[in-house]
C-alpha cells in the first residue's frame, strides 16, 4: 500500500493550511446560485397560507375568491389535496418528523400551513393566500409551562436515552459538606439562517429535479421519494450553496412536499420561498427547557453528586425533547452522576436539531451552576473546575481518545488575564465607571460520524477529480474536503477538481453534528488512497517503470509523483505512468465510517474553555459583552482559517443565547409576536466585541483515521455560561433564565 500521509505540508500538500474558501469569490461576486435563484421555463410560484391560531380547526376559507384572483392557477386545501404515498403524520427514518401537508383541517400551532396557493407570479400567489380569509373554531392555546401537558417521553433527541447515570445520587448528597439546588430556564430559539427555506420542483415523467438547500442530500432523496412512490434514484437534488442550515435543512417539510405535489399535478415547475415570518414554526427550532441541578460538594470543593434534570418542550403531535441534561454526563468528575429528562407538550411547531442540540441549552445551565458551586466553596471558578477535572469519562469510565482541556484552560486564562480576577463580585469598574465582570465556561461537544462514500479519479494529465455529495452551508466544506482529498492524492488543491452538492454523487452522509468533515473527509481520504494504490500497481508491475518491483516496499505519493519508499531517486509522475499504460485515468473509491471499537473503547469529545468580559451600566442595567476569548482542542485542524471562523461563530451564537435571542408567544393566540428580524434579536456587528479563538494542538489516533473531531458547534457550549458568569461577577446577580434581561439585573444595582 502507498503511504500518502494525510497532512504533510513538507510534501507539498496544503491540508492543514489556512486556505481561503473556494466558494468565496462566487459568493461575494453574486455568482453563487442558491435555490431560489433558479427560474426554469414556465415556473409557477407557491405561497402557503398559515394559521393565525395555535389550536383548533379551520372551519372555512374563501377559496373561490382566491381562485378568482388574476394569476392564481390553483388553491390546495385539505378538501382537494392530491394523495400522497406516505402519511405526513408517520415519521420516516431516524431524523424524520411528522409534518403538516393539508392532511386535515386541524390546527396544531400558529404559522402552520393550512392552504397552498399556486400562481403565475409571487405577488398573485401572496394576494391569493390573503384572500382566503380563513375562519376558525379556536381552542385555548397551550404555550406556557402552566398550560402545557406534562409527560414522560420514551427517548430524547434523536433516539437518546431518557436517563443515564452512575453511582448513588442521594447518598452523595447526604454525605456532602455543601448542597446546592438551582433552576434555570432557556427560551425558544428559531431557525433564522441567512437563506430562508426554498425549493424549486420540476417533474419529467416520474423523474424529479429539486433545487433546495439541504444538509443530507442523498438521505433526503429517499425521504422525498417515499411521499411520491418513486425510487430515490429518480430524484436529482441539487444543493451547491446553502445560506446556513444549523440543523433545519436536512429533512422534508410539509410546504416542500406540497410544492412538489403541485408541480406534479400542474405539469409545471413550482417554486417555494418561505418568508422570514414563515420560518417561525414549520422548520424546527430550539425548544424551551426548564432545568434543575442538584449538587453535593465535599469540604475540598469536589463534587460528591451531580443530578441534572431537564424538562423540554415539544409539540402537541410529535416528540423531540432537547437532550439538555446530557451536558452533565461528560465534563466533571463525581462518584454519582444522574441525568434525567421529561417533556411538556405545547401548541407549537415541533422542535428539532439546532446548532449544538442539547449541549447548548444544557451547558448554559451547567456552567452557571458550576460557578455557583465554586462560590459556595469560596473557590476561583477555574480552580474549582480543575479540582473536578475528569481524567476519564465520568459515567462510563472510558479513557478519552484525547483530551487537551487543561491546556485550553491554561492558554485561555493566560490570554484573557484571568489570574488578576478578584474573587468577589462588583470589584471592577472601567474608566467610564461601568461595572466590569469576568466569567468563564467549559466547552464540550461529542464527535459523531455518519456513513459516507466518495470517489477519486487521477486523470491522464496528472490532475484529479474527487466526488462526494457534500453540503457546504457556510462552514467551508468545499475547501476543507478538497484539502483532505488532495492530500490523500499527493496533489495540491489547485490540481484537484471537487464535485459536490448534488445527489447523483456518492453519499456524503449528514452535514450536521460537527461530523461532516470527519465523515465525508475520511471517505475522500480513503478514495484518494485507493486511486493512488491503483496507480502504484500499474507502475510496480511495469518493467519499463523506474518503480518496477516496488510492490512490497511500497511507494510515497507527493506533488503528483510516486517515489519508491526505499529509494526516492526512483520516481515517476502520475501522467507518465498513465501514458505508458495507455489509460485515460485510474479510479478509487472510499468509505467513511467510525471503527466501532473506537466508540466502544474511548470517550470521543472535543473540549474548550471560553472567557468573557461583560460591562454593565450601573444606572441603566444595560449589559454589553466587551471581550471574549476561547481556547479549543478539536483534534487535527484541516484549515485553521475555517476553524477559527467556526469557533467565532459559535461564540457569537453563545453571546446571542445569553443576551439577545428569544421567541415570545402571545399567551392568548399562541402566535409568536416577534417573528421577524425587527423583534427577534440576534447580535449585529455593534454587539460583537473583540473576539479571539485559540487552537490547541491535539493528536488523536483513535477518533478516526484523520484525527478530526469537528469545530462547528463546540463554540456555543461554554460561551453562554461565560457571559452569564461575567454578569454575576460584574453585578452580584446570578442569571437563571436566558436571555438575561435588564429588568433581571436592575434590582441588584439599587
Amino acid at each position: 500500500m502507498p503511504d500518502t500521509l494525510p497532512f504533510p505540508p513538507r510534501m507539498g500538500s496544503n491540508a492543514g493550511q489556512p486556505l481561503s474558501r473556494r466558494d468565496g469569490p462566487l459568493k461575494v461576486t453574486g455568482a453563487a446560485t442558491f435555490a431560489a435563484d433558479n427560474h426554469p421555463e414556465g415556473m409557477l410560484y407557491a405561497v402557503p397560507a398559515t394559521a393565525a391560531i395555535a389550536r383548533g380547526r379551520v372551519t372555512g376559507m374563501n377559496v373561490a375568491a382566491a381562485r378568482a384572483h388574476p394569476g392564481v392557477v390553483e388553491v390546495y386545501t385539505p378538501a382537494n389535496r392530491p394523495p400522497l404515498m406516505h402519511d405526513p403524520d408517520e415519521k420516516l427514518g431516524l431524523f424524520g418528523m411528522r409534518m403538516e401537508a393539508l392532511q386535515n383541517d386541524s390546527v396544531r400551532y400558529a404559522g402552520q400551513p393550512i392552504a397552498f396557493v399556486v400562481a403565475e407570479t409571487l405577488e398573485a400567489a401572496t394576494e391569493g393566500a390573503a384572500l382566503l380569509a380563513p375562519e376558525y373554531a379556536a381552542e385555548p392555546a397551550r404555550v406556557t409551562a402552566e398550560t402545557g401537558e406534562r409527560y414522560t417521553p420514551e427517548r430524547v433527541g434523536f433516539g437518546g436515552p431518557l436517563s443515564v447515570g452512575a453511582g448513588d445520587i442521594e447518598a452523595g448528597l447526604a454525605a456532602a459538606a455543601h448542597r446546592l439546588e438551582t433552576r434555570f430556564e432557556t427560551p425558544d430559539q428559531y431557525h433564522n439562517a441567512m437563506e430562508p427555506h426554498a425549493l424549486v420542483a420540476q417533474w419529467d415523467g416520474d423523474k424529479l429535479t429539486l433545487d433546495t438547500p439541504n444538509q443530507a442530500i442523498v438521505m433526503a432523496c429517499g425521504l422525498f421519494a417515499a411521499y411520491f412512490g418513486i425510487p430515490a434514484e429518480n430524484i436529482h437534488l441539487r444543493s451547491p450553496f446553502l445560506g446556513g442550515g444549523f440543523g433545519s435543512k436536512a429533512v422534508p417539510t410539509g410546504a416542500q412536499i406540497l410544492t412538489i405535489l403541485a408541480a406534479r399535478e400542474l405539469g409545471r415547475p413550482v417554486k417555494l420561498a418561505l418568508t422570514r415570518q414563515q420560518m417561525f414554526g414549520p422548520v424546527g427550532h430550539r425548544a424551551r427547557t426548564w432545568q434543575t441541578l442538584r449538587m453535593g460538594l465535599d469540604g475540598a470543593g469536589k463534587l460528591t453528586a451531580l443530578h441534572h434534570h431537564s424538562t423540554g418542550a415539544t409539540s402537541s403531535f410529535d416528540d423531540f425533547i432537547e437532550p439538555a441534561a446530557a451536558a452533565s454526563r461528560t465534563l466533571y468528575a463525581s462518584p454519582a452522576i444522574l441525568t434525567t429528562h421529561d417533556g411538556i407538550r405545547l401548541d407549537t411547531g415541533t422542535p428539532g436539531a439546532m446548532r449544538a442540540p442539547g449541549e447548548a441549552s444544557g451547558s448554559a445551565a451547567l456552567e452557571v451552576a458550576i460557578d455557583e458551586a465554586a462560590e459556595v466553596c469560596g473557590m476561583n471558578p477555574l480552580a474549582f473546575r480543575l479540582a473536578n477535572y475528569a481524567e476519564v469519562e465520568p459515567i462510563t469510565g472510558k479513557p478519552y481518545s484525547s483530551k487537551a482541556l487543561r491546556e485550553c484552560y491554561e492558554a485561555g486564562a493566560k490570554a484573557f488575564g484571568w489570574a488578576s480576577r478578584p474573587l468577589a463580585p462588583r470589584q471592577m469598574r472601567d474608566e467610564a465607571g461601568m461595572l466590569t465582570g469576568w466569567g468563564m465556561g467549559t466547552a464540550v461537544f461529542h464527535c459523531p460520524m455518519f456513513p459516507a462514500s466518495a470517489e477519486a479519479v487521477i486523470r491522464a494529465d496528472g490532475t484529479a477529480v474527487i466526488r462526494t455529495s457534500g453540503a457546504d452551508m457556510g462552514q467551508g466544506a468545499w475547501t476543507a474536503l478538497a484539502q483532505i482529498g488532495a492530500a490523500a492524492l499527493g496533489l495540491d488543491p489547485d490540481q484537484v477538481e471537487f464535485e459536490s452538492g448534488h445527489s447523483h454523487l456518492p453519499d456524503a452522509g449528514v452535514a450536521g453534528g460537527s461530523g461532516h468533515t470527519a465523515s465525508a473527509g475520511q471517505a475522500l481520504h480513503n478514495a484518494g488512497e485507493d486511486a493512488v494504490a491503483r496507480l502504484a500497481e500499474l507502475a510496480s508491475t511495469d518493467p519499463a517503470s523506474p518503480l518496477y518491483g516496488t510492490g512490497n516496499a511500497g511507494v510515497l505519493a507527493r506533488r503528483g509523483r510516486l517515489y519508491a519508499r526505499d529509494d526516492e531517486s526512483r520516481s515517476e509522475s502520475y501522467a507518465e505512468i498513465l501514458a505508458r499504460a495507455g489509460k485515460p485515468q485510474v479510479e478509487g473509491t472510499g468509505k467513511g465510517a467510525r471503527d466501532p471499537a473506537s466508540a466502544e473503547t474511548y470517550a470521543l469529545q472535543a473540549h474548550g474553555a471560553v472567557f468573557a468580559e461583560v460591562k454593565v451600566d450601573p444606572e441603566l442595567g444595560q449589559m454589553r459583552v466587551s471581550r471574549m476569548i476561547g481556547a479549543f482542542a478539536a483534534g487535527r485542524i484541516i484549515n485553521p482559517k475555517l476553524a477559527r471562523s467556526q469557533y467565532l461563530g459559535g461564540m457569537i451564537w453563545g453571546l446571542s443565547f445569553a443576551l439577545h435571542e428569544e421567541a415570545i408567544h402571545d399567551r392568548r393566540t399562541g402566535r409568536i409576536v416577534n417573528a421577524d428580524f425587527a423583534g427577534y434579536h440576534v447580535p449585529v456587528n455593534a454587539d460583537v466585541p473583540e473576539m479571539e479563538a485559540i487552537m490547541i494542538h491535539e493528536d488523536d489516533p483513535h477518533v478516526n483515521v484523520l484525527g478530526v473531531k469537528g469545530v462547528g458547534e463546540i463554540g456555543i457550549t461554554g460561551s453562554v455560561g461565560a457571559v452569564a458568569n461575567a454578569i454575576w461577577h460584574a453585578t452580584g446577580f446570578r442569571p437563571h433564565r436566558f436571555p438575561v434581561r435588564i429588568e433581571d439585573v436592575l434590582p441588584s444595582l439599587s
